[in-house]
């Protein structure tokens, strides 16, 4: 996909990885961005930041409300006629284990789960209306791998994935396209209370605009995978060509970066 006079869609887009991919998009002569997120004021500054080089738009949504995110896609529709990318990018983490309080599981399942489905119940129909259309979900390095110290973190990145699977198995041949963005340690808020990204910063910590280009180069070529941490694609080889040898190196992660 080439960016050029597309409307995009960017959930989480007012921070981080998601202010990142607005900016870079409009650089890359997107005709709309629209910044969507639950920071009314955060959403106005980027969409104002890039507003001489697109038509920025900035919405207020919380994904975990399939109400918003649909009232998101229609808004978007009546206005441009269609979406061309849809970018389900936001996301929280919690740490803990499996003792980790039900809401707590609940609320990070609807946020980093939920909000993809959401997504694609609201723009689906009219991607598969014109035969095409590009969903691009933001899932993590966990999600292919796991996460040291978050159970609720490694058990929805890993169902994000997933779905997007299963969304390119089921619509692939329908004209839609979908990746999924998959990095380990970026520098944002998610990981500003850590040591160098922690656990996921062992190959390094990335900066969100360095993470934005490696999504257009993704989008050019259209690629599933997105891996701005290009170890990762190492990682999954190594687990799949061994289970077992892989669940014991992860045990010695675990007692390396600390246990719950």
């Amino acid at each position: 996909m080439q960016l050029s006079g597309k409307v995009v869609v960017v959930t989480g887009g007012a921070s981080g990885i998601g202010k990142s991919l607005c900016e870079r998009f409009a650089t890359q002569g997107a005709l709309a961005v629209i910044v969507a997120d639950i920071n009314a004021e955060a959403a106005r500054s980027v969409a104002d930041s890039i507003s001489n080089q697109t038509e920025a738009l900035a919405v207020v949504v919380d994904v975990s409300r399939e109400q918003q995110v649909a009232e998101l896609v229609d808004s978007t529709v009546e206005k441009f006629g269609h979406i061309d990318l849809f970018c389900s990018n936001a996301g929280i983490f919690i740490s803990g284990s499996e003792n980790v309080a039900t809401d707590q599981w609940q609320r990070i399942w609807d946020i980093n789960v939920m909000s993809h489905v959401f997504a694609a119940r609201a723009v689906l129909p009219h991607m598969l209306k014109r035969g095409e259309g590009y969903l691009l979900n933001t899932a993590s390095a966990a999600g292919l791998l796991n996460q040291i110290g978050s159970a609720p973190y490694a058990v929805t990145k890993h169902a994000a994935v997933g779905f997007a699977e299963w969304l390119s198995i089921t619509y692939g041949d329908r004209g839609i396209k979908v990746s999924v963005l998959c990095p380990q340690a970026v520098r944002t808020a998610m990981t500003a209370n850590t040591s160098s990204g922690g656990v996921a910063g062992v190959d390094g910590m990335l900066e969100p605009e360095q993470l934005a280009e490696t999504v257009i180069e993704a989008l050019d070529k259209e690629r599933f995978l997105v891996l701005p941490h290009p170890e990762v694609l190492t990682y999954i080889q190594r687990k799949s060509s061994n289970y077992d040898r892989w669940l014991s190196g992860m045990r010695k992660l675990q007692a390396k970066f600390g246990s719950l």
